[in-house]
C-alpha cells in the first residue's frame, strides 16, 4: 500500500506525529487537503509543502511566478469543465506538449483523459491547493472560499505593510524598547495592531484561563476563555504558534463568539511569550464576514516586539532592585 502524504512527512521528519494529528483534527472539521492544514495551523511554509509534494510525487512543482501570466491561447487547450473536473490548470504550451499544474499528478486515468480530449502529450506538475485553487479563480472563474483567500499569499506578505514604512517600524521599536511599564506595552500593541484589523483585543493568561484585559472595535473586558476545554484559543495555547482563520463555533470558542455577535471568517490569534512561557495573546479581525488583509507577518513582528520589550522592562526592573 502507498505511504500516505501525512506519514510522508512524519518519515522525512518535516512535521511531528502530534502536528499531524492535529492536521487531521482540523481536516476532519475544514476539510481541505492535508498540506492546507498544515499550512493553516502554521506548521510549515506553503513553500515547504510545494517542495516536499515534488518529492513526494516524483514530478516538478510550478514555480508560483509561472502562474502569474498564462496566456489565453494555453489556458483554452483545457475548457473550464475539465479543469473544474480535475482541479488542473494548463501553464505552458510548447509544440506538442502541455504542462498542467494538478494537486494530485499521480491519478493516470485523469492524466490518459486530459491527453485524449486535448491531443496534447500532458506534462504533469504539482502544485499545492491553495495556488491552484487561486489560478482556478483567476484564469476559469471559479470562486474560492473564503478560507483559502484570507491564507493564500502569507508568503508573499511583507514584515512591513505597503502604507507602513521601514521608518515608522523603527519608531514603533523605539517606543516598545523605552516602554515603562506592562500597559505602555500593551498600548502600543494594541494601537498599532488596530491601524491594520478593525476589531483588536488583548487577553491574558492567568489561572489556566484567558481574560479579557484591552480592547479596541470591540469590549471583551469581561470575557474568559477556559484553556482546559477544547477551542481554538487552546490549541494556540498548546501549540505555542499563531492561528489564522475562521472562528470555529465550538463551546471552548463561545465566550469571544458571544461578544463578537458571531463567527468571524477569518481572524488571526498569535501568542505573546515572555521568554517560552505564554502571558496574553492578541486577536485580530475585520469583523465577521470580512477577510483579514492586514500583514500577519506584521502583526507577528509587533507581537514579537512586544515579548521582548516585556523582558528589557523585566530586566531593567532587576538591575534597579540590586
Amino acid at each position: 500500500m502507498a505511504i500516505k502524504l501525512g506519514e510522508a512527512m512524519v518519515r522525512d521528519s518535516l512535521i511531528t506525529r502530534e502536528q499531524l494529528r492535529l492536521a487531521l483534527e482540523r481536516q476532519v472539521i475544514f476539510g481541505g487537503r492535508i498540506g492546507t492544514n498544515l499550512v493553516e495551523l502554521g506548521i510549515i511554509k506553503e513553500s515547504e509543502l510545494a517542495s516536499f509534494l515534488s518529492k513526494f510525487f516524483k514530478v516538478p512543482s510550478v514555480n508560483p511566478s509561472q502562474l502569474v501570466s498564462i496566456d489565453e491561447e494555453t489556458i483554452s487547450c483545457i475548457s473550464r469543465e475539465l479543469a473544474e473536473k480535475y482541479k488542473v490548470v494548463p501553464f505552458r504550451k510548447e509544440r506538442n506538449r502541455l504542462y498542467v499544474a494538478m494537486m494530485d499528478p499521480s491519478s493516470m486515468s485523469s492524466i490518459d483523459e486530459l491527453r485524449f480530449i486535448t491531443g496534447y502529450d500532458v506534462m504533469p506538475h504539482v502544485l499545492t491547493e491553495l495556488r491552484l485553487l487561486y489560478a482556478l479563480e483567476k484564469y476559469y472563474g471559479m470562486e474560492r472560499d473564503l478560507r483559502y483567500i484570507s491564507l493564500f499569499g502569507k508568503e508573499e506578505e511583507q514584515a512591513v505593510p505597503k502604507d507602513k514604512s521601514k521608518e515608522h517600524l523603527n519608531k514603533v521599536k523605539e517606543e516598545f524598547v523605552n516602554a515603562k511599564n506592562k500597559e505602555e506595552i500593551i498600548g502600543l500593541l494594541l494601537n498599532e495592531a488596530k491601524n491594520i484589523a478593525s476589531r483588536v483585543a488583548i487577553l491574558l493568561v492567568k489561572d489556566q484561563k484567558l481574560t479579557g484585559w484591552k480592547s479596541k472595535g470591540v469590549s471583551i473586558e469581561k470575557v474568559e476563555v477556559s484553556l482546559i476545554a477544547s477551542s481554538t484559543f487552546t490549541d494556540v495555547f498548546n501549540r505555542k504558534n499563531y492561528y489564522r482563520g475562521p472562528l470555529l463555533k465550538i463551546p471552548g470558542n463561545e465566550p469571544m463568539i458571544k461578544v463578537l455577535s458571531g463567527t468571524p471568517q477569518d481572524c488571526i490569534i498569535i501568542p505573546v511569550h515572555i521568554r517560552e512561557k505564554i502571558i496574553a495573546m492578541l486577536y485580530a479581525d475585520n469583523g465577521n464576514a470580512s477577510v483579514l488583509d492586514a500583514s500577519l507577518n506584521y502583526l507577528n513582528t509587533l507581537s514579537t516586539l512586544a515579548s521582548l520589550s516585556f523582558e528589557i522592562l523585566i530586566m531593567k526592573n532587576k538591575i534597579m532592585s540590586l
